[in-house]
């Protein structure tokens, strides 16, 4: 058996596009191992033998069950859904973490926000400087009390993904300086409590900080990246082994290592999934819940990401359980990992044991087996096939999955058990009309036996509890594009987050600002606040820049008032058409018009400013408010200063359609006020 269930047939091939039919890839494999391997068509095939497994507590039982959860940030995957309107934004959150109605999920999992590009944007840090504090930015508070409104017991992880700049203290590495980067954690956990009464349950930090500052409760995982070298480093060191809680791997393909093994401490998939989240995205996340465990010991699997709710065409668009990307028109998308979960969450909990069981099925998939050690019993199937539950990394070895007929016998304490009330999913590659989570009739259990018909790519909760249920809303609004013309003048003075609806930061933090020394027209504006470039795992822009819009806009006229603070050599500009963001920011394209301090301008073809279409003198000066507009009309742009034009007839090369976009010419204070943008 291969780590996916099922016999190999071949070598790995590429990584695929979650979508993408893989049957030549199949047989070929089969072609070259012999007919033997091919697979029959069922109705040719003899009535399978009825393979057995056995479900006892006799003996003991296996690892604690530690939950499923989903990461938020790592990053900015979140940031479209705290603008949604009511109610849709609350039943987003109940699809996620109300108990016993969609996800369920046990834990939450989210980004300490550190100024930094971390995947799909920068999220705020709590302190962008040394001596400043603000445990109100950002969303991710927010989100973490929303899920414990809905269940109080859920599991809190923090995890940095960037750091500010000044955490390196001159070096782009936030750890040669321990003490310093302990204290701006501890500060951030410190901050969770006192101004919004969350306990945080898991960081990756010293033991010995945490409990000089009283937080005995934390609990460490580490080192939340690989198994290596992590475990050699546990097994050769006493403290480090005494410290360490849980063992946390991001992408392990359901399996672990040897010396993780040794450790006997706690193995997480503590980041997983990361798929489009359509049916083989369901798929992936349906094999991999039941084989971290059956291959690799892992008590807990933590998806990237919890909702994708951010621009879908920045990186690994729609790779939330669930979809929720249009706060302008109040659409999402209940998709189908949202009720795979379920077939997990809704009947089991923390704190439960798995079985010992081998796990295998023997014509393909996978069984796990849980209790509360008080007589409940849950039992999870899965079949997925080879190339219907392909994640997005690592790559997967080919297997085959057939029907098959299963029977279980119960043993133990389980042999008095006389009905099981069952749950099933299909997956429906064939149809395109998948069953998600539907209630089946009870199974009839004679005498601690009863049979399965197991067909390919469906997924089976048989369980003793009665709490579950499949809950729904009426179907949100239509999905909708961005509005063609939208206007903020950032005109709030209590606003409920720092960040402007709709505008994700790409490089920088744009935070809304109030201009305590403008007592006209821009008392209210929105301000990029990173001085200094942060540290992070992704590349950064050496600009910083914030999006906004419809990735398919073509002609588009923005309008925008700008305000450079740093004399000199101070700049902003605003772009349209710009076609990056994410991890890949630093290759933005699109149209860029700057203004510097220095009363000079320039328009260039890219983010980074190499490639300049015209450049000119613009009289403009730093601690002054100016007007610019940007029209872009099929190949040809032009653009305007204080309503007068200062360039024309450049010739738009690079990109076709994108985003919007305002930024600064470097980490530098700037504002923005009376953004506009209208496109046909």
């Amino acid at each position: 058996m291969d780590a996916a269930g099922g016999r190999r047939v071949g070598r790995p091939g590429p990584p695929r596009r979650a979508g993408v039919p893989c049957g030549r890839a199949l047989l070929w494999g089969w072609a070259l191992l012999g007919c033997a391997w091919c697979p029959h068509p069922p109705a040719a095939a003899a009535a399978p033998f009825p393979a057995g497994y056995a479900l006892d507590d006799s003996g003991g039982l296996g690892r604690e069950f530690d939950g499923i959860g989903a990461v938020s940030g790592g990053g900015a995957t979140s940031r479209l859904l705290v603008n949604y309107p009511e109610p849709y934004r609350s039943q987003i959150l109940d699809y996620l973490f109300m108990p016993n109605f969609g996800a369920s999920l046990h834990i939450l999992k989210v980004e300490i926000g550190g100024d930094g590009q971390s995947t799909d944007g920068t999220e705020p840090s709590h302190m962008h400087y040394e001596n400043d504090e603000n445990y109100f930015r950002g969303y991710e508070w927010w989100l973490m009390k929303e899920a414990k409104k809905r269940n109080p017991n859920i599991t809190l992880i923090g995890l940095p993904w960037a750091f500010p700049g000044w955490i390196g203290r001159g070096q782009n590495w936030p750890y040669n300086h321990p003490d310093v980067t302990a204290y701006y954690i501890v500060s951030w956990i410190l901050g969770a409590k006192q101004y919004h009464n969350l306990d945080i349950d898991y960081i990756g930090l010293l033991r010995y900080t945490l409990d000089k500052q009283g937080l005995q409760r934390v609990r460490i995982i580490a080192s939340d990246d690989m198994w290596e070298p992590i475990s050699f480093f546990m097994m050769i060191d006493s403290e480090l082994h005494k410290v360490v809680n849980i063992i946390g791997a991001h992408y392990p393909g359901t399996k672990t290592v040897a010396n993780a093994l040794a450790t006997q401490k706690k193995l997480w998939a503590s980041e997983d999934y990361s798929t489009f989240n359509d049916e083989v995205g369901a798929g992936c996340w349906a094999r991999i819940l039941n084989q971290n465990y059956v291959n690799g010991n892992m008590t807990s699997t933590i998806a990237w990401n919890l909702v994708a709710s951010y621009y879908e065409d920045l990186p690994f668009g729609r790779n939330g359980l669930m979809t929720a990307q249009e706060p302008w028109s109040g659409h999402y998308a209940v998709e189908a990992p949202i009720w795979i979960t379920a077939h997990t969450t809704q009947f089991t909990h923390p704190g439960w044991h798995y079985l010992q069981v081998d796990g295998h099925l023997e014509d393909g998939g996978s069984y796990v087996a849980l209790t509360d050690g008080l007589g409940n019993l849950t039992i999870i199937i899965e079949t997925m096939t080879y190339c219907h539950s392909q994640c997005i990394r690592p790559p997967l070895f080919p297997f085959i999955v057939s029907p098959q007929k299963a029977t279980f016998y119960l043993k133990g304490s389980f042999y008095k058990v006389k009905t099981l009330n069952m749950w099933y999913t299909k997956l429906g590659f064939k149809s395109a009309n998948s069953t998600l989570f539907h209630p089946l009739p009870p199974v009839k259990v004679h005498e601690g036996i009863f049979s399965l018909n197991l067909d390919v790519d469906e997924v089976y909760t048989l369980t003793t509890l009665m709490t579950d249920r499949k809950g729904t809303y009426p179907d949100p609004p239509q999905s909708k594009p961005f509005p063609s013309n939208y206007k903020d003048d950032f005109n709030i003075r209590n606003p409920p987050f720092n960040e402007a609806p709709n505008f994700a930061d790409q490089t920088g933090v744009f935070e809304y600002f109030v201009n305590t020394s403008d007592p006209g027209d821009h008392i209210f504006t929105l301000r990029q606040v990173v001085v200094q470039r942060p540290i992070t795992w992704a590349s950064d822009a050496d600009q910083a820049i914030s999006i906004i819009g419809d990735f398919k806009w073509v002609n588009v006229t923005i309008t925008c008032d700008v305000y450079i603070e740093r004399p000199v050599n101070g700049g902003v500009f605003i772009a349209g058409r710009v076609n990056n963001g994410g991890i890949y920011v630093r290759r933005s394209k699109g149209l860029f018009f700057w203004v510097f301090a220095d009363g000079t301008y320039r328009v260039t073809s890219d983010l980074s400013g190499k490639e300049v279409l015209m450049k000119g003198m613009s009289g403009v000066r730093a601690r002054a408010w100016h007007t610019l507009t940007l029209n872009l009309r099929g190949s040809s742009a032009s653009g305007s200063l204080n309503g007068y034009p200062l360039w024309e007839n450049v010739t738009i090369s690079e990109t076709s359609h994108g985003w919007a976009a305002i930024g600064t010419h470097s980490f530098e204070f700037a504002q923005f006020d009376n953004f506009h943008v209208e496109a046909s």
